[in-house]
Parts: structure tokens; C-alpha cells; sequence
């Protein structure tokens, strides 16, 4: 087999190692960063593709383009930003009646994502003044602020966009809930996606009712919007291709310019040192992740810190390439009909994606 280009060339570079890396990420930047991330960050209402058989995607989109148009109102413009923590803006009006945010209630894969991105794209604000980011991402700020400041830092943005609301955690869902109420009071607008409660096995496809009663007293200020579909990542596409020999994946690692190579089991282990707010900066200028030795997960808490990562890992587009076990097998029979088997799916279906681009590093005969 011939080795991979330009291998002989760099052979005494080694490639990079997540398992070396243990980042610190300041609340400053916790703030700076929640915008969509670079997978998302030139999508549109125009660039989602809705299936033909699936009439809500459709209606979906034009539903969003409209929420999107009534938020070019007079909140908060002018005040600008004095500070990371937003202080000394003015005062945002209280918020009117009715509906002030939606919830996009579908499977992983129909695009639910992508539409929250388009349309914080869309709301007439400057970037200062509307937010992006998960439900982990936003407890995550909570935790380094605290519950009084994240409010200030807040209240003055036109949109705050939610993506995977988590509903398996009652204490964080309960400080969600009170933060949201404080923001609504404020003018924030809404959006949000979220996943299913734990016991909610059927297929982890809808949650709406699950959502609407957690964030208890806010469920009237929601709209939801039902996102039926398959997952578009395997909608038309070729499988996933196999697991390779170890010796494939190391050579991809040497001849690709800012390559990361590392043994899975001793990842794993790194994971559960590193907190999950810091995987996004434990991936800072990959191109690539190359794992040996991929096995089966050995339980529920690495498993979710995994599932973290590879969020991580799809929204930055880093390829992978993986020796060992394919990524539909990472999850036990248990663990995939468990409460958390939304997650595990969600999360093989994108690294099965990032496999798939990661084909195109790997030099076969």
C-alpha cells in the first residue's frame, strides 16, 4: 500500500494530541463565542433544502421568516455593548403579550439546527445583540458569571436561540427556567430546540409537550413548530465507510497539517478531566481527529461526555478517521433504549457525517 502523501516528507512531525490538551476558557469568552458555530455560520432560510414529503418544513420556514421580520423593533438598539457583561444598557421594554418565542420540535437530523441558526442570521440586530448556543453552553455561563449577571449580560439581546434544551436534568432545567422568565420580562425573544426527558423511549422524536411543561410558567409564550422528516445526514448519502486498519489511521495523521492522533480509551479518560464547557476549546484548530482502537462505551457518564464531543466536533466540521469499532456500535442495547437514546443517536449520526468526510484523508490501494 502506498503511504499517504507526503508523508515521507513530515514524518517527524508528530500530529497533535487532544489528550495533551487541557484548555481554560474565560467567561469572556463564553460570551464572545455564542453565535452559531462554523458549521452553521453561513446557513439561511435559503439554503434549507425541505423534503417535498414533508409539508411542515416548508411551513416551518415560513412561520421562522416571519418571526424573524417582527423582531426589527426598537429594543435595545443604541445601547450597544459597554463591557462583556453588558452593563449600562438601557432599560428593555417589558415584553408584549402572547408569544415571544418558538420551540422547533422534531427528530435529530430533519434540520432543526440548521433553522435556529438561519434564523438568528435573519432577526435585525447586530451580533451584540442576539445569542447562539446550547442549553449546556448557557448553564455553562450561569456557572461562570452566576445566575444575576448572565441576566444582565442577557437582557439587553433581541434573541436568545437555544439549541438542545436539555430536559434530563431537573436542577438545570428548573435554572433555565427562571433565567427565561427574567428575560422575557426583559423583551429577549426566544427560540429553542430540545431533547427528550429520560423514559421517553418511542424515538426521541417529539417533545413538546415535555418541553412546554418543564419551562413551566414561560409555556405560553411559545409557539411550536412541528419538524417532521428523517435525518438528512443519511437521507441520500452513502454509508459511512468502514473502520480502518490502524496503520491507514496514523498515516492519516502524520499527512494531514493539524491532525490530532489519539488512542479512544485513553481519550475517554482525558474527557472526564476536562469539563464539557471547555470541549469546543479542546478542539481549537483541528483539522482533523484521528482515533485508534475505537470500542464499545463502557458507561453511561462517558458516553455523555462523548456525545458532548462529538457535538463539538460537528459543528467545527472536523473530520475524523477511526481505527476499531464502527460508530454505530460505540452505545450498548441498554444505553440505546434508555432515556438518554436521543442523544446517542444524534450523536452517532454525526460522526457517522464526520466519518464520511474523513474518507478523503485516508490513502487506500
Amino acid at each position: 500500500m502506498p503511504s499517504a502523501p507526503g508523508i515521507d516528507a513530515i514524518a517527524d512531525a508528530a500530529p497533535l494530541s487532544l489528550c495533551a490538551r487541557e484548555p481554560h476558557v474565560p467567561a469572556d469568552r463564553l460570551v464572545a463565542e455564542m453565535v452559531p458555530p462554523p458549521r452553521f455560520d453561513s446557513v439561511r432560510f435559503s439554503t434549507y433544502i425541505p423534503d417535498p414529503n414533508q409539508p411542515s418544513q416548508t411551513e416551518a420556514v415560513r412561520v421562522l421568516e416571519g418571526f424573524a421580520a417582527g423582531l426589527g423593533g426598537a429594543h435595545a438598539v443604541g445601547g450597544g455593548r459597554r463591557g462583556f457583561l453588558g452593563l449600562g444598557r438601557p432599560r428593555a421594554p417589558k415584553a408584549p403579550a402572547g408569544p415571544r418565542g418558538v420551540y422547533l420540535d422534531g427528530g435529530y437530523g430533519v434540520g432543526k439546527t440548521h433553522l435556529l441558526a438561519s434564523l438568528w442570521h435573519a432577526t435585525p440586530a447586530e451580533p451584540a445583540l442576539k445569542a447562539f448556543g446550547t442549553f449546556v453552553e448557557l448553564t455553562n455561563l450561569v456557572g461562570a458569571l452566576g445566575f444575576q449577571k448572565t441576566v444582565q449580560t442577557l437582557s439587553g439581546h433581541r434573541l436568545l436561540c437555544i439549541d438542545e434544551f436539555e430536559l434530563d436534568d431537573p436542577g438545570d432545567t428548573v435554572l433555565v427556567s427562571t433565567l427565561l422568565g427574567k428575560l422575557v420580562e426583559a423583551g429577549v425573544a426566544l427560540a429553542a430546540t430540545s431533547n427528550t426527558l429520560p423514559g421517553k423511549l418511542g424515538e426521541g422524536r417529539f417533545a413538546a409537550a415535555d418541553f412546554l411543561r418543564e419551562i413551566q410558567g414561560l409555556s405560553a409564550r411559545f409557539r411550536t413548530l412541528r419538524i417532521d422528516g428523517e435525518d438528512y445526514r443519511h437521507r441520500g448519502l452513502p454509508e459511512a465507510p468502514a473502520p480502518y486498519a490502524e496503520e491507514q489511521v496514523t498515516q492519516a495523521a502524520h499527512a494531514t497539517a493539524g491532525a490530532s492522533l489519539d488512542d479512544f480509551p485513553r481519550l475517554l479518560d482525558h474527557l472526564a478531566r476536562v469539563h464539557p464547557s471547555r470541549y469546543g476549546a479542546l478542539t481549537d484548530g483541528l483539522r482533523a481527529v484521528c482515533l485508534t482502537g475505537v470500542e464499545p462505551v463502557p458507561d453511561q457518564s462517558t458516553a455523555l461526555r462523548l456525545v458532548v464531543l462529538a457535538d463539538r466536533l460537528y459543528d467545527r466540521e472536523v473530520p475524523v478517521v477511526a481505527s476499531g469499532l464502527a460508530f454505530d456500535r460505540l452505545f450498548s442495547e441498554e444505553m440505546l433504549n434508555g432515556g438518554y437514546r436521543k442523544k446517542y443517536f444524534r450523536a452517532i449520526s454525526r460522526l457517522t457525517a464526520l466519518a464520511r468526510d474523513g474518507a478523503r484523508l485516508v490513502t487506500t490501494d
